[in-house]
């Protein structure tokens, strides 16, 4: 029985993990930071609520055009060429950042359960969705511009529309300045709708 050198057994091992390496690619560096939104309001630890199906509410998933459902912050360079900012990387995607933010801002100054999730098991009469519209930067004016169109589904077929918006001027487009003003524009939108929903 011939035996193979230990050399030769290592680059026989070796040689497929080589090959493969040459198919897998896993993305360009990280970037320096991520972004992420804060919410103002937040609830302190310990407190809690309680309530019926009347005055629960629930927020199901936001949607996002697709421009918006990746982890990039979008520029509009003109009306019909996007491109991207750079090293303006998300934690997560908008629509779900901006969920969480909106369910703590109306948790907090409403007092109601508010459940943030998917679970359509939950009993609650009052149902909040919507779409993100817009959430990026404006590079004619240098402002960041979030646009979000709620819908509000109450008991039995009622439903109501809104289309809330804010504007932060005079930004930046660079990574942290442009992901400070839209922390700032989330929350002016959470307040709008929690405003709303009262």
């Amino acid at each position: 029985m011939t035996r193979i050198p230990n050399r030769a057994r290592f680059l026989a091992c070796l040689a497929p993990a080589l090959a493969l390496a040459g198919c897998v690619s896993f993305g360009p560096d990280a970037p320096p930071s991520l972004l992420t939104l804060t919410s103002n309001a937040v609830a302190p630890a310990g407190v809690g609520a309680s309530g019926n199906a009347e005055t629960a509410l629930v927020l199901t998933e936001f949607e996002a055009p697709a421009r918006l459902d990746v982890n990039r912050v979008p520029v509009q360079v003109t009306d019909s060429e996007i491109a991207y900012l750079k090293e303006a990387v998300w934690v997560e995607r908008p629509a779900r950042l901006f969920r969480r933010l909106l369910a703590e801002t109306i948790r907090t100054r409403s007092g109601r359960v508010v459940i943030d999730g998917d679970d359509p098991g939950v009993l609650a009469d009052t149902r909040i969705t919507g779409v993100l519209r817009e959430f990026g930067y404006d590079a004619a004016t240098g402002s960041v511009v979030a646009t979000f169109d709620a819908v509000r589904k109450g008991e039995g077929t009622a439903v109501t529309t809104r289309r809330f918006q804010a504007v932060v001027p005079g930004v930046p487009a660079e990574a942290a300045p442009v992901g400070a003003a839209l922390n700032q524009a989330a929350n002016d939108l959470a307040l709008q709708v929690a405003e709303w929903i009262g």
